[in-house]
């Protein structure tokens, strides 16, 4: 009787003490007796907060351009009105469609010069040994780290032919899709150079010898066996530098006079429609055009998504 009367009173100290606790405490209780309840908090917060981060952007531009122009300002969490006609209109008001070309060709062309070149440099930092390779890889990395502004003033006077060295001016670059895809090139180029290295150096020996030994050269064993067995580095390389150069600001402002005929790219043709209305700026078509711009990015991410993640992730093991 008396262990029962214990046992009761016990119970009843415990059940009085969780009763003075707020809720939180209580939550805090439990999450420390099972750890799990604490790390599926963590992961529902995380997601909350990533989610409004994310998408809240493209529901506010979407917001703006449901909204007609006149109402725009009376804008809330809502549309001050319904205007879907504007995604017709940025077409019919400047030759968007060929911004959005000139994008997709500098993006294309500038992946394909990077995945050539970083393959090549991957090959080298991640099969052969030399002296000073890890300082050399240092270096391509903390060139990645300055500024795109530290260049425009050299690249400038190159690109307009006001470099001469031994008698021979620079070629005139300015308004071609040169002066943006070299620019777009070394910038991004550190990046799939250190993709591509851990995933080359993780490629056993043997293959390549079997192909060496089968009477290939180096880069055939390259092309052939290297790069194929790296698909998943190759293709995330591919797809983050597409993505980064098709929304490059800079280079792609100062790079071009903005016409259409001279390569402009996508942001070109988004400040073309700001100087479109007659008074005031055309936000409604700017959100618009920034919808209708973003499809092809959001298009190969959605169809990507796997490639980028096992990219990501399968160069951090090392079997």
């Amino acid at each position: 009787m008396a262990s029962e009367t214990e046992t009761t009173t016990g119970a009843g100290q415990r059940d009085d003490h969780d009763v003075t606790r707020g809720p939180f405490e209580r939550w805090v209780g439990k999450a420390i007796k099972s750890p799990d309840r604490a790390y599926r908090a963590m992961f529902y917060v995380a997601t909350v907060v990533m989610l409004l981060t994310t998408l809240f952007p493209f529901y506010w531009l979407m917001v703006l351009a449901l909204t007609p122009q006149r109402a725009i300002y009376q804008a809330g969490l809502l549309p001050a009105g319904f205007n879907p006609g504007i995604f017709i209109q940025i077409f019919q008001q400047i030759p968007f469609h060929i911004y959005m070309f000139n994008s997709l060709v500098l993006a294309i062309a500038t992946t394909v010069v990077v995945l050539l070149l970083a393959s090549l440099a991957g090959y080298v930092f991640g099969r052969m040994s030399f002296p000073g390779r890890g300082a050399l890889m240092l270096l391509i990395l903390a060139i990645s780290y300055f500024p795109p502004a530290a260049f425009f003033l050299p690249l400038w006077d190159l690109f307009n032919g006001n470099v001469t060295l031994l008698g021979v001016s620079s070629p005139t670059l300015y308004n071609t899709p040169g002066a943006m895809v070299l620019p777009f090139s070394a910038l991004f180029m550190p990046l799939s150079i250190f993709i591509l290295t851990t995933f080359y150096g993780q490629i056993p020996d043997g293959l390549e010898d079997a192909a060496r030994i089968e009477g290939t050269t180096r880069l055939g064993a390259l092309f052939r066996v290297i790069i194929p067995l790296s698909a998943p580095g190759v293709a995330t390389a591919g797809v983050l530098t597409f993505i980064a150069v098709y929304n490059e600001f800079f280079f792609s402002f100062l790079m071009n006079n903005g016409q259409p005929e001279n390569w402009a790219p996508l942001l070109a043709g988004i400040l073309q429609l700001q100087r479109a209305g007659q008074f005031e700026a055309t936000f409604n078509a700017m959100a618009a055009a920034s919808i209708v711009g973003v499809l092809p990015v959001a298009i190969l991410v959605v169809i990507a998504q796997e490639r980028i993640v096992s990219g990501l992730t399968a160069g951090a093991l090392k079997e």
